[in-house]
């Protein structure tokens, strides 16, 4: 007869809540790749325009709610966690990207507007994720990339959806809602890496 360890039953549901739903998926929408062949670095930029977070359809109402929220709870707290909402974008999530784009693929990311073509990741879509110790659910992001000439930005070669990227740190320790986007990013540099080098 099997015991059921009430202990052990709640780390196995929290382990399960942690894994990811569903894998991330990349689809060239337009153009073609072939633009890259034999290029050696891509400049990149990033946007986050129109951006949704979470059940808001706009990232200003989630930053104005949270921001609310914080503040009644201690004062000052909303406004710091709005700044490093902000903030983190430069700070966390887009380094993390370049990192393991630049990990796993033969053309490198860099801030160069040298280069002849520019990667623009464009976020639609943000999950933040919550961790709260017994539950926890992992932060996502969707995008989409633009491959464009750096002299000429209005006007996509490629576009390539980015769906379900995951943010999820080994052994759960993501208490921080910038730790897990910025996996979320990572995921995407390393998956976006790779399918642009295959």
């Amino acid at each position: 007869m099997i015991k059921f360890i009430p202990a052990l039953g709640g780390m196995l549901l929290a382990a399960t809540l942690s894994l990811p739903l569903s894998a991330q998926k990349l689809k060239l929408t337009e153009g073609t790749l072939d633009v890259l062949k034999g290029q050696t670095e891509i400049n990149t930029a990033f946007a986050y325009d129109n951006l949704k977070v979470g059940k808001y359809d706009k990232e200003e109402d989630y930053i104005k709610d949270k921001t609310a929220d914080y503040n009644k709870k201690e004062a000052g707290r909303g406004d710091s966690w709005a700044k490093a909402w902000k903030d983190d974008r430069e700070a966390r999530y887009e380094p993390k990207f370049i990192e393991l784009f630049n990990d796993k693929g033969n053309i490198k990311a860099v801030h160069n507007k040298d280069a002849k073509y520019t990667l623009v990741f464009k976020t639609s879509f943000i999950e933040p994720g919550f961790n709260v110790g017994v539950w926890r659910k992992n932060a996502s992001m969707n995008g989409e990339v633009w491959i464009v000439e750096t002299a000429n930005p209005s006007k996509a070669l490629a576009k390539i959806s980015v769906d379900k990227a995951q943010g999820r740190v080994f052994g759960g320790f993501d208490f921080d809602t910038g730790v897990r986007i910025a996996e979320a990013y990572a995921d995407a540099g390393k998956a976006l890496a790779k399918f642009i080098n295959n």
